[in-house]
């Protein structure tokens, strides 16, 4: 169906379409936005969230991976890839025990993570 009707597109001068000058530099660098970006990545699943909950809510702070599966429905490779994506992002400890491995909260990773939005 033609109307008829025909865009017409006129030249733009560059100087005449200027915006406004920038309001100031970003207060946060590539890199750290990088690493902010990591720890939200991490935080962006919902079997790692689950995670943190179950060992933050573990009796001492730590929870052994093989106490971790379950809960999840999840198997142990899964399990062990989820929690190396929250230890990289910082904010899970790992200790291997033996043949097993713990985990725990690192100490104020969740006071840090908060402050990764509020100091933007």
């Amino acid at each position: 169906m033609n109307s008829g009707r025909t865009l017409e597109l006129t030249p733009v001068d560059a100087a005449s379409e200027a915006c406004c000058e920038p309001s100031g530099q970003p207060s946060i660098d590539d890199y750290e936005a990088q690493l902010r970006a990591s720890v939200f990545k991490a935080l962006a699943d919902p079997n790692r969230l689950r995670l943190l909950s179950i060992v933050k809510s573990s009796d001492g702070g730590e929870a052994c991976v093989c106490d971790l599966t379950e809960p999840l429905n999840l198997g142990q490779p899964t399990v062990s890839h989820h929690l190396k994506i929250l230890v990289d992002a910082g904010l899970l400890h790992r200790e291997k025990r033996g043949t097993w491995a713990y985990y725990s909260l690192v100490p104020g990773s969740i006071e840090r993570t908060t402050g990764l939005l509020e100091s933007l």
